[in-house]
């Protein structure tokens, strides 16, 4: 078993809608996005983060009775990472300056897309994460093989309540805390701040990026 991980880029589309999650241009560049990586909305299931109240360390797991959730719109089904077994089963989710991870166990073949972002990360999201897995197959951090998205940088946006440390910092420490080797980890390094391949909610709402979009992240099994 492997894990094949793909980004989408501005040049896809927006691959989320803040304000309408059952916009219909976005749900058309979901599925032409996919199909370019042959995938089926019907066989993914989208991460969808619910921002309210104090949690955002939720994890689910996800069979193929998920297959199709939250892909045509929002069906109340809010987790801040999903973790599935099964090849063939697509994880997404969409990002705007957050760190889009894949975590993946190669000996136990489960597959973790985790959101971590500001509230995530301060709350110790990646070691929670990594603990999550860890707890429920008993996996070593040892061997997993993880992948980040682009995220923003340090200037742009810092995290006051973590000493102003930028999301890729504040990840780096958190994965080595919870034990990952620096070595298993595939960083994008990519800006979003600065690369106009990619979104920036935050520099968008400063007035630097014309559009306040979302490029995504699949993730799938593969036998």
């Amino acid at each position: 078993m492997s894990v094949r991980v793909a980004l989408s880029t501005v040049a896809n589309g927006s691959m989320h809608h803040r304000d309408d999650p059952d916009d219909p241009q976005v749900l058309k560049n979901r599925t032409e996005w996919l199909r370019t990586q042959g995938l089926s909305p019907d066989t993914t299931t989208r991460v969808v983060i619910e921002f309210t109240g104090d949690d955002y360390c939720r994890y689910k797991k996800v069979d193929p009775a998920e297959y199709g959730v939250n892909m045509y719109g929002y069906d109340e089904f809010p987790a801040d990472a999903l973790v599935t077994t099964t090849p063939g089963h697509a994880l997404f989710l969409p990002v705007a300056d957050c760190i889009a991870t894949t975590i993946y166990d190669p000996e136990h073949e489960v597959l973790m897309l985790t959101h971590l972002g500001r509230q995530s990360l301060e709350q110790e999201g990646g070691v929670r994460s990594v603990e999550f897995l860890t707890r429920e197959y008993g996996t070593d951090p040892k061997k997993l093989q993880v992948w980040t998205s682009p995220t923003i940088n340090k200037e742009a946006y810092p995290i006051f309540k973590l000493d102003n440390k930028g999301m890729r910092e504040v990840f780096f420490e958190q994965m080595a805390r919870a034990g990952v080797k620096s070595e298993q980890i595939n960083d994008h390094g990519g800006d979003t701040g600065t690369d106009d391949q990619f979104f920036s909610y935050s520099e968008y709402l400063k007035g630097n990026k014309p559009q306040a979009g979302c490029h995504a992240i699949v993730a799938v099994l593969t036998d």
